[in-house]
């Protein structure tokens, strides 16, 4: 009796994390499953690893071949598979214990044709989970499509490890890989998928532990002349794949939003690191942007442009130390030199309001993250003005008016980042620096320098307007006459 599912692996100089690989999938609560292990041409021990599992569990099939390439070998599995569903893995990777059962029981209850779940992203020893999944939920193709329009990498589309198919709709319609191309073949397999699917299913569950990696079966170079055909065929192919499911009128509206997504799926890993800032990162995919930032003109959408490319950046480090963007990057700012010192000059800075401003820092604060005091001083005395004068001036006041001008004149804060921030900051450092080599991505040397010594002149002007601004303002308030 043929298996209900069917999990392919490729393989190619692996040996070093096969086995952890291996492991996870036999390890699953659901056992109904063939393994299809794909040894694409190793040099290493992979070979052996798999042949040596294959002696012990009959459910292991090891197809050995000559290398050529990651598509050539999925599909060569899929021809040879026998399950209802298709599961992937990456050599690199494993799975949680009840990812399988997750993955078919979603299936099974709901009859859909695509499960597709979060994940963890694994560097080093961090781990963070990635996918944005709000709740369990059951879509039509259309209402799929529209929110991988609006949500690009919250369900991670590109690739294959994530997702759950049906065997049934991939023989039908004969879904193979692309293996003339060594980039986004999975993903441009993915929209053909959907194309054909009706029912399909998003887990709140992250089960896949996707280890970010260099040298393994998926990295492959190319020249810019291949890269730029891919590229143009990947854009028609994601068009070509709403045209067909939206109307023609939906599609003019939204598309705007199909170049967005492009844009969106660079920063997630789905393109090679030759086309766009940021396609060496993996994860940061949940800030939102509006589809007219992307070409729009004008100095405040240039502002609007700079400041989601940061939160973009910061999000990452944000979800992993569970924080928001706004706390993250009110961290950020308390790191860095600064000469604030009230509430309302932080707030102003932050662009928030200042109850939102208290709530982040009692947040933070709570989470012993910083220290903040609040620290009175005294009404400075204006020239002429004695203690007596002084005195009298307060006790005629009126009250409401002086307590605003007391908290507004002589209230100051001081904040204390504590020893508990120290990693925060650091994974704050490095998505600021992500944000600058995407911003100065392609700059030779002395283009930067060239930046840094006009920027240096741009700050000076700006801060020549504000410095004027700020001694009329003072001349001002010491001009009013006495009463």
């Amino acid at each position: 009796m043929p298996p209900t599912v069917t999990i392919i692996v490729p393989i190619y100089n692996a040996e070093k994390h096969l086995p952890r690989c291996i492991d996870s999938i036999l390890s699953q609560e659901y056992t109904d499953f063939e393994l299809l292990l794909v040894n694409d041409g190793s040099t290493d021990s992979s070979g052996d690893i798999c042949d040596g599992y294959a002696e012990k569990d009959s459910r292991i099939q090891v197809i050995h071949k000559e290398n050529t390439g990651v598509s050539d070998s999925r599909n060569l599995a899929i021809d040879r598979a026998r399950g209802t569903y298709l599961q992937f893995l990456d050599s690199d990777d494993w799975i949680t214990p009840d990812a399988t059962k997750l993955f078919v029981g979603a299936a099974e209850e709901h009859r859909c044709d695509l499960v597709i779940a979060d994940f963890y992203r694994v560097v080093g020893e961090r781990l963070s989970q990635k996918g944005d999944i709000e709740e369990d939920s059951v879509m039509t193709r259309e209402a799929f499509a529209s929110h991988m329009m609006e949500n690009p990498a919250d369900f991670y589309y590109g690739v294959l490890w994530n997702k759950l198919y049906r065997r049934e709709i991939v023989d039908r319609y004969h879904l193979r890989m692309d293996a003339s191309i060594s980039w986004c073949e999975d993903f441009m397999f993915n929209l053909e998928y959907i194309r054909r699917g009706e029912v399909f299913y998003a887990l709140q569950a992250p089960v896949y532990y996707y280890v970010k990696t260099k040298g393994s079966l998926a990295s492959q170079g190319a020249s810019i002349t291949n890269t730029v055909k891919m590229k143009l065929m990947v854009f028609e192919c994601y068009n070509h794949f709403y045209k067909q499911v939206l109307d023609e009128a939906d599609y003019e509206k939204k598309r705007l939003q199909v170049y967005r997504f492009l844009v969106d799926a660079a920063g997630d890993g789905m393109v090679m690191p030759s086309i766009l800032p940021g396609s060496k990162k993996l994860g940061e995919e949940h800030t939102k942007v509006c589809s007219e930032a992307i070409a729009g003109e004008g100095v405040l959408m240039d502002v609007y442009r700079d400041r989601k490319l940061l939160e973009y950046y910061l999000e990452t480090a944000a979800k992993k130390n569970h924080l928001t963007v706004l706390e993250a990057s009110l961290l950020l700012c308390l790191s860095q030199p600064h000469r604030i010192t009230t509430r309302a000059e932080l707030a102003d800075f932050a662009n928030i309001s200042r109850r939102m401003l208290s709530l982040a820092l009692q947040k933070l604060s709570a989470r012993g993250l910083l220290k903040v005091e609040d620290i009175r001083r005294a009404r400075p005395v204006s020239k002429g003005e004695g203690n007596a004068d002084r005195a009298f001036a307060e006790q005629t006041a009126d009250p409401q008016e002086m307590d605003r001008s007391s908290r507004s004149r002589r209230r100051q804060i001081k904040i204390t980042l504590l020893p508990e921030a120290d990693p925060v900051i650091e994974d704050l450092a490095a998505a600021q620096n992500d944000y600058d080599h995407a911003r100065f991505r392609g700059f030779c040397e002395e283009e930067l320098i060239q930046y840094a010594h006009l920027s240096a002149k741009i700050k000076e002007n700006i801060q020549a307007v504000f410095a004027r601004v700020s001694e009329r303002t003072v001349n001002s308030s010491e001009s009013f006459p006495a009463s």
